[in-house]
């Protein structure tokens, strides 16, 4: 099966910021405001992993947009695309920690996409 290689990005890298945006909103919230998982210092781990690991899954999807698309794809989506849409969309609907526990499996998801496609 054929898939557009813009398509690929496009879900790969705002899945990718979806979840490392949403771990570093875990990571900035008042003690008081952070879920009950977040609290402990494995929770603590939990969150940063899972925002390093979205990161490296975006720099990958940056890299195979780059590869495959002209450069002002990729580096428009990454500074106002894939941000905008998260905030105006999936933050203000869901929040930080459900966002995280939605993109985090797509993340995975799109790990193995990429991997695949490339």
């Amino acid at each position: 099966m054929v898939v557009d290689p813009l398509w690929i990005f496009l879900v790969t890298g705002f899945v990718s910021m979806a979840a490392a945006l949403s771990a570093s909103g875990i990571n900035k919230l008042a003690e008081e405001d952070k879920p009950e998982f977040a609290k402990t210092s494995n929770g603590q781990v939990a969150v940063i992993l899972s925002g390093n690991l979205a990161a490296l899954t975006l720099i990958g999807a940056m890299a195979y947009g780059i590869r495959q698309l002209d450069l002002w794809i990729p580096a428009t989506c990454l500074f106002f695309s894939f941000p905008a849409v998260y905030l105006l969309l999936f933050q203000r609907t869901l929040g930080d920690v459900r966002s995280l526990y939605l993109m985090m499996p797509l993340v995975l998801v799109a790990i193995g996409a990429l991997y695949y496609y490339w």
